[in-house]
């Protein structure tokens, strides 16, 4: 089973709800806990899968995105859906988020760079401060303008067309 299969199988705003730094893996834990088909295995012949690798799945996930994630110029921002869909999980926008709330520990990953498909700075509230992203944005030379990237196509780094 694809890992857009696990994802799919969780209510996402009862995840939301559960999600934060400190209760990021215990809540998945707990989510797969409560899906019969991945945890029984029944449905097909996919074996019975544990908890524990499914969270595997999601640190892995993680990192991927943060890989990516690295890889954006100074200057260029992408969105939550071009990395997700770089990554061949299309659908799992919501899940690159995740990641980049949770990337902030980590000192080399811009999660400035990484906006919602219209430009907006979704993520703001995430940082040190609602106004850290659009500081180190305009440090790069991205004017923002209510809380929007201003010639969003114009700085729009996709890593499907850039990362051959």
């Amino acid at each position: 089973m694809c890992f857009c299969a696990f994802v799919a199988k969780i209510d996402f705003l009862e995840w939301t709800q559960l999600y934060n730094k400190e209760r990021c893996l215990s809540g998945l834990k707990e989510q797969f806990a409560k899906l019969p088909y991945l945890a029984t295995g029944t449905g097909g012949s996919n074996p019975p899968l544990s908890a524990n690798l499914f969270i595997l799945k999601i640190k892995n996930f993680f990192e991927d995105v943060y890989q990516v994630v690295q890889l954006i110029p100074e200057g260029r921002i992408t969105s939550y859906g071009a990395v997700a869909e770089y990554l061949g999980l299309k659908s799992s926008a919501r899940m690159v988020g995740w990641a980049m709330n949770k990337s902030h520990s980590e000192v080399d990953v811009p999660a400035h760079r990484v906006v919602n498909r219209n430009g907006l700075l979704t993520g703001k509230h995430h940082f040190e401060t609602p106004d850290t992203m659009k500081e180190l944005l305009e440090k790069e030379g991205i004017i923002i303008e209510n809380n929007r990237v201003v010639n969003f196509n114009e700085h729009f780094w996709e890593p499907k067309k850039e990362l051959l």
